[in-house]
C-alpha cells in the first residue's frame, strides 16, 4: 500500500486549505449526504460525509476525532450500495488508484446526483520552476503518477462534466505538491517532502543534487532574482482542476 509508506508525515503537512476547500464545498452543493472516496486523512471532508472509504490503515490511523465513519476498502470495490448518496469526491487520490475506469465507474454507481474530483493537469504542472528547473527526476515521477484530464473527462461523461480551474494561494496551508511556489525554502524540508507522492515516489539520491542547487540559489539571492515576478503573485496557476459531473 503506497500511503502505508509515504502517507506517514501527513497529519503534519497535509491540512486543508479554506480557499480550495470553499471550491470543493460549491462543487459539492447543497448538503446532501456524501461519500469521500480515497478520503487520506480527511482534508477537505465535506460536513455532509457520511462514509469515508480509505484502503491505508496508516491514513486511516491519522483522521481526526469526529470525522466521518471511515472503512478500509478501495476505490474500485466501494462497500456502499448503487445511489446511497448524492455526491461521491475524491480529492487528490485517483492517481493512486491501481484500476482508474473501475473506481470511476464505481463513484458513478454509488452517487445520485454527483461526481467531484481533485485531480491535476501534468501539461501544466511540468513548468513548474521546481520541477523544470530542480528536480527532474521528480518531474517525470509527477508525469508517471498524473492521470490525463481528457482521460477522466472521458470516464465521467464529456457532455456531463465541468472543469473549475483552482489557482494555488501563496500561503496555502495545505503541503501539496505544489503548494510552496512562493516559498521555495520549503522544500529544502524532508517532512513537507514526505508529504508529496512527487518526491516521497521518488529517490532521494536522484533530487539530492537539485536541492543543493536550490538551497544554493536561496543563499546567493540567485532564486529571487530569477522569479521576482513570482514574489509579487498572490496565486499560481499549477494545473490543480477539479472536475464535476451531474448526473
Amino acid at each position: 500500500m503506497r500511503y502505508d509508506l509515504t502517507g506517514i508525515t501527513y497529519e503534519q503537512t497535509r491540512r486543508a486549505d479554506p480557499r480550495i476547500a470553499e471550491v470543493i464545498d460549491r462543487a459539492i452543493g447543497d448538503g446532501g449526504p456524501v461519500a469521500n472516496i480515497g478520503a487520506g486523512s480527511g482534508s477537505y471532508e465535506p460536513a455532509g460525509t457520511v462514509v469515508a472509504i480509505e484502503p491505508s490503515r496508516v491514513m486511516l490511523n491519522q483522521r481526526p476525532a469526529g470525522s466521518a465513519p471511515a472503512v478500509q476498502a478501495t476505490a474500485e470495490a466501494l462497500p456502499i450500495r448503487a445511489d446511497a448518496v448524492d455526491v461521491a469526491l475524491a480529492v487528490l487520490t485517483v492517481h493512486h488508484w491501481n484500476d482508474l475506469a473501475a473506481g470511476i465507474g464505481e463513484m458513478l454507481r454509488v452517487a445520485r446526483r454527483r461526481a467531484v474530483i481533485l485531480t491535476w493537469d501534468h501539461d501544466v504542472m511540468k513548468d513548474f520552476w521546481l520541477l523544470r528547473d530542480y528536480v527532474p527526476a521528480a518531474a517525470e515521477t509527477d508525469k508517471r503518477l498524473a492521470v490525463p484530464i481528457n482521460s477522466l473527462v472521458e470516464l465521467l461523461g464529456r457532455e456531463r462534466v465541468s472543469i473549475v480551474r483552482i489557482p494555488v494561494p501563496h500561503n496555502c496551508i495545505d503541503g501539496f505538491g505544489g503548494a510552496f511556489w512562493r516559498r521555495p525554502d520549503a522544500y529544502l524540508a524532508d517532512t513537507v517532502r514526505q508529504g508529496m507522492s512527487l518526491f516521497s515516489m521518488t529517490p532521494k539520491s536522484a533530487v539530492q543534487e537539485g536541492l543543493s542547487r536550490l538551497q544554493s540559489d536561496l543563499s546567493s539571492g540567485e532564486w529571487e532574482r530569477r522569479h521576482r515576478d513570482l514574489t509579487q503573485m498572490t496565486e499560481l496557476d499549477l494545473g490543480y482542476r477539479l472536475l464535476v459531473a451531474d448526473l
